[in-house]
């Protein structure tokens, strides 16, 4: 798997996982629960990373408009 993007909430997170499990590409949050458990510093975690499959990054990037 592949860090697509890396977002400061958690909710930004969730909402482009969403628009990309609705375009049929499946995404991971790795840092959900610790992203939960920290509240709003997630800073000190380094943010909240989304994920997808190798194979689909370039596919993902071009639903989210995220340049390379």
């Amino acid at each position: 798997m592949k860090t697509l993007f890396t977002f400061n909430r958690l909710d930004e997170a969730f909402l482009a996982r969403s628009h990309l499990e609705g375009a049929g590409v499946k995404a991971f949050i790795p840092d959900e629960i610790s992203a939960t458990n920290s509240g709003s510093n997630l800073w000190g975690l380094g943010g909240v990373r989304l994920m997808v499959e190798d194979e689909d990054l370039n596919r993902a990037r071009k639903i989210l408009g995220i340049g390379e």
